[in-house]
């Protein structure tokens, strides 16, 4: 019964009409939505009419959360989901917004807890995404990556990914995937994919994927979620199959939509303004 009323309530929510000044902070603030064809703009829009009403938002360390904050955040985090069969993010209740880096309260070691080695201390991040908890995002980062999807860093897409990776009960780099063919595959390449990051990592050399991704399976998918949105040729060029098994499992084209848009993509990347977790 709770099904019935909450799927129609979603059916007259993406059936709304779409406000013009939202249509207009999606065009200014998300490169990506300008490559989309029509019918996938028409589901966006109602993916995210969906995901603006059923997260809680909050505003955080002074942060008026505005229209555009939210919009912005909203159609990011959908254009993941756009090709899925999904929930709107079942494991999303909330979503906080700070104004820039934040550092998150240190960790206290618990009365019985064993600790191996130094405890890290806490430093700045740009973002988190919590198993049983919120997203945490920076909107100063948010703004600057969803303008600039030539230097590879959005720190939405990468934390979703995350939310779309535990959707499974774990945080391993490899989220609910369609059957055993596709799995075996994605294990396959992403396991070597992942090891050869490691190693230039490791070696100091200069990486095709961000090398944030070499932390672990997680990081990884997360990583190369944010390169096959922003940067898919450069993705696709420098790893074909990776490029393979993310556009199988995300059921979207973004190589196929820069080319057809006729863009060019900068290869180069800049250092990144904080820290993802």
């Amino acid at each position: 019964m709770f099904d019935w009323f909450r799927d129609g309530r979603r059916e007259e929510t993406r059936n709304r009409p779409f406000p013009p000044e939202w249509e207009a902070f999606v065009c200014a603030n998300v490169a990506h939505y300008s490559m989309l064809d029509d019918v996938e703009r028409y589901e966006l829009r109602a993916m995210m009419q969906v995901f603006l009403e059923e997260k809680e938002w909050e505003g955080c360390g002074g942060l008026e959360l505005t229209d555009e904050i939210r919009v912005t955040i909203a159609a990011e985090a959908c254009l993941l989901q756009l090709g899925l069969p999904h929930d709107y993010y079942r494991n999303v209740e909330s979503i906080l917004v700070y104004p820039s880096a934040v550092l998150l309260p240190e960790h206290r070691p618990g009365v019985f807890e064993q600790i191996d080695g130094a405890v890290e201390a806490s430093s700045p991040i740009i973002g988190q995404a919590c198993a049983q908890g919120p997203v945490i995002l920076v909107w100063d980062s948010v703004l600057h990556g969803a303008r600039h999807p030539e230097q590879g860093h959005n720190v939405v897409y990468h934390e979703f990914a995350h939310k779309l990776d535990m959707l499974d009960g774990a945080a391993d780099g490899t989220p609910p995937l369609a059957d055993s063919d596709q799995f075996g595959e994605w294990v396959a390449v992403c396991t070597r994919e992942f090891a050869r990051l490691r190693l230039l990592a490791g070696q100091g050399h200069k990486t095709f994927l961000d090398a944030y991704g070499a932390k672990n399976e997680a990081e990884f998918f997360a990583v190369a979620t944010e390169e096959f949105f922003d940067r898919p040729l450069h993705l696709q060029q420098h790893s074909p199959d990776l490029y393979h098994v993310l556009s199988a499992y995300y059921c979207q084209d973004p190589a196929g939509r820069v080319q057809r848009a006729g863009r060019n993509e900068k290869t180069d990347k800049e250092g990144t303004d904080g820290n993802h977790e």
